[in-house]
């Protein structure tokens, strides 16, 4: 079987088989990472550029990891140490890197639809890693196969997304994505951080975070991103945490039975408590390890497809 799409650009419009075939192949490859060799040849002679143009931990390493574990070729793009320094435009930049017979771009961008138009000057196979304010799609497949490996469906479940949903791009494609795979998805967070566009796509606007974990089968709370100015949104953050906090006695008081995703890094005592972020409720080490396999999963798809 293959993908409908030689790209993954978001989950906006990507059938529903397409994302089932990624969360099944995906458990294929969790198998592998607990393999005492955690390396196959499925990539051998293919060549990926990772082209960063935003910083990143979790997502530059998962993507890293996973290509290697698929024994692929690895070339980083840096843009501090490029020729971007110099005044060279990204179309040249990624046009120089193609004659480099490159077969993937995994790219981060600042900016909304780079990952679109990398399509239309490329022959690459294009994986979005964050675009802007846009869509972010491999970090909702790992959040959705996390909920799926722990309460076995994702159909009819309940699932809430709690923060600072107007700078998440985390948001976006998990409404997307989540909606597509038959879950209820709503949002619950300051009026100023929620934007009200979102209730087209059929969400629900929740601004009582105690009301959204009792009638939630699954909360994913967003990281408050003060690197894009999201602190204006709110008072302070300790005002923040005593509304939308999630804390183990809101947890205690409201729903035992919730299970808790947050896609890091965590602002601990703002979004999570430290008592939640360590406790029995959430599965945030286990989305860390299943984002390998998820992007083991995309590659391989895309770049066994041809």
């Amino acid at each position: 079987m293959a993908l409908s799409t030689p790209h993954l650009l978001g989950l906006n419009g990507v059938p529903k088989e397409d994302i089932q075939l990624i969360l099944d192949t995906a458990t294929t490859f969790r198998e592998v990472l607990d393999r005492p060799i955690k390396k196959v040849p499925t990539l051998q002679g293919k060549t990926i550029v990772n082209l960063f143009y935003e910083s990143s931990t979790r997502t530059r390493i998962s993507f890293e990891l996973a290509q290697k574990r698929l024994s692929a070729d690895i070339v980083n793009f840096s843009k501090g140490t490029s020729s971007v320094s110099k005044g060279e435009s990204f179309k040249d930049t990624v046009k120089n890197i193609e004659a480099m017979k490159v077969d993937m771009i995994v790219v981060r961008h600042s900016s909304a639809g780079v990952p679109h138009y990398l399509t239309r000057i490329s022959n690459a196979n294009i994986i979005n890693a964050g675009d802007g304010l846009h869509e972010h799609p491999t970090q909702a497949l790992l959040d959705m196969y996390s909920i799926r490996e722990k309460l076995n469906s994702l159909e009819g479940l309940r699932i809430c997304i709690i923060g600072d949903i107007a700078h998440s791009r985390v948001a976006l494609s998990n409404i997307y994505g989540l909606k597509t795979m038959g879950a209820t998805v709503n949002v619950c967070g300051p009026a100023t951080m929620i934007p009200k566009e979102l209730e087209r796509l059929g969400v629900k606007i929740y601004n009582n975070v105690d009301k959204a974990i009792a009638e939630h089968d699954v909360i994913n709370v967003l990281r408050i991103q003060l690197e894009r100015e999201a602190g204006i949104s709110i008072p302070s953050l300790r005002e923040y945490h005593n509304y939308f906090g999630i804390t183990a006695e809101r947890i205690e008081r409201n729903n035992k039975d919730i299970l808790i995703l947050h896609p890091g890094p965590i602002n601990r005592g703002v979004e999570l408590s430290s008592e939640v972020a360590d406790g029995p409720y959430q599965v945030i080490l286990n989305q860390v390890t299943n984002g390998v396999a998820i992007r083991m999963a995309v590659l391989y798809l895309l770049g066994t497809a041809n």
